[in-house]
C-alpha cells in the first residue's frame, strides 16, 4: 500500500481581474461581439457581453496613437507613436472560442503619427488621418493606397465614410460648381445610374473645418466652414440626407448633404466630444465634458433629454461610439470607465430622459486599497479603488457565459462586470468593513467622514444610510460588529431593516470614536444629528487598523506608533498593550470563535483568544489576549507586511489533518499563507507586481481574494484537497506501476518493461534488464543486443523514448563497471536508425535536462575514451606476451630436469 502524504496547502489563482483600458482609444465591432481597447503599448479585445477576455496584442514599444475595428470584427488595425500601421487578421479559435490575431502586413502610413482611423461599412477601405493634416485611403486587403488628400497643416480630429447616390452627388457639384469644368464633369455623369452609389469621405480638423471628399473625383467637394474649435463629432443620416458636427466650440451643426448649407445650429453649453445619429437621423445624440448623454430633435433642434446635472470631471465623456446595429451607445470616461447607454427611441419619453448607463465596464480599477465580500452568499464584492467612489461588482459564478448576450439591466450580472457605485464621499475612500449580513457597508475616508451604506440589489438599492462626520482628519480604520444576532430575532431574518449597532471609527487625528448608528436612515443634507457615544485618545499616531472580536466584547487598535491596543468594546477602556514591533502596524485581526488550540511554549494558548499584527517592521506576530504577549513572530516578507487576515478553520474531520491558517499581503506583491502552530510559510502566492493593499477570505469556499496597486484582483482557490488526492493517487499508481514493471521483467515482455522503465525514471532496473540481455549465454543468433525481441524494441522507440535512453546511457557510460552495457544498447541503437534520427530528434528537453546536442558529445567523449582503455590494455598484453615468450628461451631443457622436477612434484602432492 502507498505510504500516507503529508498535506500540502496549495491555492491557485482561478480568476484574474485586470485592466483592459487605460485611456486612449476605444474601437467595437457592429454585432458588439468584440471590444477593442487601448492599454499601454497593447491591444486588448473583449467580449463586452461577459467580460471575457478574447486576446491581446503586444505593442511595438510605443504608445498606441490610435485603433479601430472593421465593421465585422475582422480585422483590428493599430496606429502606434513609431510612425507604423500594423494589421491584424481575426480568427476565431475553434477550442475556446478565443480570437487569434495574425499580422498581415506592417506599413509606414504617413510622415507623423496617425491621430484618427476611419473603415467604410463594407470593410475594404481604410482612411487614415495624420497630425499633418494629410488624409490617405487604403484598401485593406491590399494593403496599397487608393487616395492622397491634402488640406492644411492641422491635425485631422474626425473622420467619417459615407455614401450618396450619383444624382444627388451631381445636384450638389452643379449647385456648387462654377469653374469652367465643372459643366464638364456635369456631362460626364449625365449617364451614371441613379441607384449608383457614391463613396465620400467628410473630415474635421483641429482648426474647426469640415471637409467632404468624394473618392470619385479625388477632390474636395465642400468646404463646410464654421465651427472655430476641434472637430470632435462627425455622422451621416442617408434618410436626413444630412451631416452631423460637434465640436469643442460648443455647438452642434447639422448640414444638408444635397446643398451642403446649413440646416441649424445649436449652442449645447458644453465641450462636446461626440454625436451621432439614431432612429434613422431623426435623432441625434452628444456627449461631452457634462458627463450627460443628451438627445436631441434632428429637424428641430430641441433637446429632449431634459436638464441635466452636471457630472464630476472624471465621469466627463472622452469619447463615445455608436453604429447602426449595436444594441447600445457606448461612452468612455475619463476614469476609463466604458458607460454603455439605451439607444434613445423616438417617442419614448423614459428612455429620452434615462440618466443612467445600463452598464458600466471598468477600464481599470486603480490602485485597490481595500475590498470586502457582500451579502450572505457573496456574490458581490465592494472595491475601494482610489476614488472616492466604492464599486459594487459581481463575483458571482454564472452557469453559463455563452446565456449572458443580452443588454438588458436585469440580467445577471458576469464575473467582475460593475454593478453599482457608491456615491457621497468627497475624496478617496480607503477602508472598509462589512457586518455579520453584508448588507451593510462602512467606508471610511480622507474628506475625514465615515458612511454607512445599505446594499439591497434585488430592488437595486444601493443607499448611504447616515454619514459620521467629527473627525479632524482622515479615516483610516472602520470597523463593524460581527455577532450574529440569534436565531429567531428580527435582526436575523431582516437584516435589511436592522443596521448594525455601533461603528467604530480610527482616524489620523489619533482618535477612536464610537458611533450609535441611528434606526432609521438619515437625510440628505441633515448634519450634525449624529454625535459619538465616546472618543478616545488612542494613539501617538495615525491609525491604521480596527478590528472588532467575534464576541462583541474587544477590540483591537493598530497604530503607526508601533503598539496595538485592546479596548472593552462598551466602556471604550483600554485592557491591554501589545509592544514588539519595530515599525507601524497596519493590520489587525482577532482570531475567529472556531479557532482550535495553538500551541506555545507553554502549552495551548487559545483559551481567550489571539490576536494576528501586520507591521511595517516585514513581520507578523501572534499575541495571547491572555497575557498581551508574543506567541510566535512569522518572518518572510521582504517588505512591509500590509495586510493579514484569517482563512476558513478547519472542521470536522479536517481539524485532525489540516492545520489553521491566515494569509498575509505585503508590500513586495506576494501574498502568503502561514501555518499558526508551526511558524512556517505553506505557500507563496506571486500573481501582482506591486503593493498587496487588500485581502479577503469567501468563508464557504475559503477562496481568497487579493487586490494591488497594479490594478488587479486575483482569486485564490484552495485546492489543497484536490492536491492531496492527486498525491495519494499519484502514490497508489506508482507502487502498482513498479509491481507491473517487475512483472514484465520476470515475463520477459522486453517492449513494455523497458518503456515502463523509461516513463518511471528507474535507471537501476533499466540496467539490470540491459545487463541480463546482453550477458545472455549463448546469444540469439543474429541479434545485436543478445536478444531479438530487445532489439525489435529498441529499433521502434518514439523520440521522446530514444533521448530519455540516451540520457541513461549516457550517465552509465562515465563508469567502467557498467560501460560495456551502455557500449551494447548503443550500438544496437545505432544500427538501428540512420544518422539522420539522432540529429533531427525531437525533444522538449525532457525532465530537465541538458540539450540533445550536449548528451550525443557526453557519449562521444566517454567512448573514445574507453577505445583508449582498451587499445592501451592490448598494447600491454603484446608486452606480456613478449616477456612469456623470453622467459621461455632462458628456461633449461633436458629430461634428467624434467624427471627431477615431476617427482619434486608428486613428493609435494604426497605431503599435501
Amino acid at each position: 500500500m502507498a505510504s500516507k502524504q503529508p498535506f500540502k496547502t496549495t491555492f491557485d489563482a482561478n480568476r484574474v481581474l485586470r485592466p483592459i483600458f487605460t485611456g486612449g482609444s476605444v474601437s467595437i465591432s457592429n454585432d458588439a461581439r468584440i471590444l477593442a481597447t487601448t492599454l499601454g503599448e497593447d491591444a486588448v479585445l473583449t467580449e463586452p457581453a461577459t467580460g471575457r477576455h478574447l486576446g491581446q496584442v503586444e505593442g511595438d514599444g510605443e504608445l498606441i496613437s490610435t485603433l479601430t475595428l472593421t465593421p465585422s470584427g475582422s480585422h483590428l488595425i493599430i496606429c502606434s507613436r513609431s510612425l507604423s500601421m500594423r494589421i491584424f487578421s481575426l480568427n476565431r479559435s475553434t477550442e475556446d472560442d478565443t480570437l487569434e490575431p495574425t499580422l498581415l502586413r506592417t506599413l509606414k502610413p504617413h510622415g507623423t503619427p496617425v491621430s484618427i482611423l476611419a473603415v467604410d461599412r463594407s470593410n475594404t477601405l481604410l482612411a487614415t488621418g495624420g497630425t499633418d493634416g494629410a488624409i490617405k485611403v487604403w484598401d485593406i486587403a491590399g494593403g496599397f493606397v487608393t487616395h492622397t488628400f491634402r488640406g492644411p497643416s492641422v491635425l485631422v480630429s474626425a473622420l467619417r465614410f459615407f455614401e450618396v447616390a450619383g444624382r444627388t452627388a451631381d445636384t450638389s457639384r452643379s449647385r456648387k460648381g462654377k469653374k469652367g469644368s465643372q459643366p464638364r464633369d456635369d456631362l460626364e455623369d449625365e449617364d451614371d445610374n441613379v441607384q449608383t452609389k457614391r463613396f465620400s469621405l467628410v473630415s474635421g480638423n483641429q482648426d474647426g473645418k469640415v471637409r467632404v471628399w468624394d473618392l470619385h473625383k479625388r477632390r474636395c467637394i465642400a468646404n463646410l466652414d464654421s465651427h472655430v474649435s476641434d472637430v470632435q463629432a462627425l455622422d451621416y443620416s442617408p434618410e436626413q440626407h444630412a451631416i452631423v458636427s460637434a465640436g469643442r466650440d460648443k455647438t452642434i451643426i447639422w448640414w444638408d448633404a444635397k446643398t451642403w448649407k446649413i440646416r441649424k445650429v445649436v449652442p449645447c453649453l458644453e465641450l462636446v466630444e461626440a454625436a451621432g445619429f439614431v432612429e434613422d437621423g431623426g435623432l441625434t445624440w452628444s456627449a461631452g465634458a457634462n458627463g450627460c448623454l443628451r438627445v436631441w430633435d434632428t429637424d428641430t433642434g430641441r433637446e429632449l433629454s431634459g436638464k441635466q446635472q452636471p457630472r464630476s470631471e472624471e465621469e466627463a465623456f472622452a469619447s463615445a461610439i455608436y453604429r447602426p446595429g449595436l444594441p447600445f451607445i457606448l461612452g468612455v470616461q475619463v476614469d476609463h470607465t466604458l458607460a454603455l447607454y439605451q439607444v434613445p427611441k423616438k417617442g419614448e419619453t423614459a428612455t429620452l430622459t434615462q440618466a443612467e448607463p445600463l452598464r458600466r465596464i471598468s477600464g481599470t480599477h486603480d490602485e485597490i486599497i481595500d475590498l470586502a465580500y457582500l451579502l450572505p452568499d457573496h456574490s458581490l464584492m465592494a472595491l475601494s479603488t482610489n476614488s472616492e467612489d466604492v464599486r459594487i461588482i459581481s463575483v458571482a459564478e454564472t452557469s453559463s457565459e455563452d446565456e449572458v448576450s443580452d443588454w438588458e439591466p436585469s440580467k445577471t450580472p458576469y464575473f467582475g462586470q460593475d454593478v453599482a457605485l457608491l456615491k457621497g464621499h468627497d475624496d478617496i475612500v480607503i477602508a472598509l468593513d462589512v457586518d455579520w449580513s453584508g448588507h451593510w457597508v462602512a467606508t471610511g475616508a480622507k474628506d475625514n467622514a465615515a458612511r454607512l451604506w445599505r446594499v439591497d440589489p434585488e430592488n437595486n438599492s444601493y443607499t448611504c444610510w447616515a454619514t459620521f462626520p467629527g473627525h479632524a482628519e482622515s479615516v483610516g480604520a472602520v470597523a463593524l460588529p460581527r455577532v450574529i444576532p440569534p436565531e429567531n430575532s428580527a435582526a436575523r431574518t431582516d437584516p435589511l431593516n436592522h443596521p448594525p449597532a455601533y461603528l467604530l471609527t480610527g482616524s489620523q487625528d489619533q482618535t477612536i470614536k464610537k458611533w450609535e448608528i441611528p434606526r432609521k436612515p438619515q437625510e440628505k443634507g441633515q448634519k450634525g444629528s449624529i454625535r459619538a457615544a465616546f472618543t478616545r485618545k488612542a494613539h501617538d499616531k495615525d491609525i491604521n487598523a480596527i478590528s472588532v472580536q467575534s464576541s462583541g466584547a474587544l477590540f483591537a487598535s493598530g497604530s503607526q506608533d508601533k503598539t496595538v491596543k485592546i479596548w472593552s468594546f462598551r466602556e471604550g477602556e483600554v485592557q491591554g498593550i501589545l509592544r514588539g514591533h519595530k515599525r507601524g502596524i497596519w493590520s489587525v485581526q482577532f482570531s475567529p470563535s472556531d479557532m482550535p488550540a495553538i500551541q506555545g511554549e507553554d502549552g495551548p494558548v487559545t483559551s481567550k483568544g489571539l490576536v494576528l499584527t501586520g507591521s511595517s517592521d516585514k513581520t507578523i506576530k501572534l499575541w495571547s489576549l491572555s497575557d498581551y504577549t508574543c506567541v510566535r513572530t512569522f518572518e518572510g516578507h521582504s517588505h512591509s507586511v500590509l495586510k493579514v487576515t484569517w482563512l476558513s478553520m478547519p472542521k470536522g474531520q479536517d481539524k485532525a489533518k489540516k492545520p489553521a491558517l491566515f494569509a498575509s499581503a505585503g508590500g513586495d506583491g506576494l501574498v502568503k499563507i502561514w501555518n499558526a502552530n508551526s511558524g512556517e510559510a505553506e505557500c507563496t502566492l506571486d500573481n501582482h507586481e506591486d503593493r498587496v493593499w487588500a485581502l479577503a477570505v469567501q468563508p464557504e469556499t475559503n477562496t481568497l481574494v487579493s487586490g494591488s496597486s497594479d490594478s488587479t484582483v486575483t482569486f485564490w482557490e484552495d485546492t489543497s484537497s484536490e492536491t492531496q488526492a492527486q498525491a495519494t493517487q499519484a502514490a497508489l499508481q506508482l507502487v502498482e506501476q513498479e509491481q507491473e514493471l517487475q512483472n514484465y521483467i520476470n515475463a520477459r515482455s522486453y517492449r513494455e518493461a523497458i518503456t515502463l522503465a523509461l516513463q518511471l525514471n528507474h535507471p537501476g532496473r533499466l540496467l539490470n534488464l540491459f545487463t541480463a540481455v546482453t550477458t545472455t549465454s549463448p546469444p540469439e543468433e543474429g541479434s545485436l543486443s543478445g536478444i531479438k525481441a530487445v532489439d525489435d524494441v529498441l529499433g521502434s522507440l518514439s523520440d521522446e523514448q530514444i533521448f530519455l535512453l540516451l540520457l541513461r546511457l549516457r550517465d552509465w557510460n562515465t563508469n567502467a563497471r557498467t560501460a560495456p552495457v551502455a557500449q551494447r544498447i548503443l550500438w544496437t541503437l545505432v544500427r538501428s536508425y540512420p544518422a539522420s534520427k539522432f540529429s533531427n530528434l525531437s525533444v522538449r528537453g525532457a525532465r530537465g535536462q541538458r540539450s540533445l546536442k550536449d548528451v550525443l558529445h557526453a557519449l562521444r567523449v566517454y567512448t573514445e575514451r574507453h577505445y583508449r582503455r582498451l587499445e592501451e590494455l592490448v598494447d600491454e598484453s603484446y608486452l606480456v606476451e613478449y616477456t612469456l615468450q623470453e622467459m621461455d628461451s632462458l628456461a633449461p631443457v633436458g629430461d634428467e630436469e624434467d624427471v627431477l622436477m615431476q617427482e619434486a612434484g608428486e613428493a609435494n602432492t604426497i605431503m599435501v
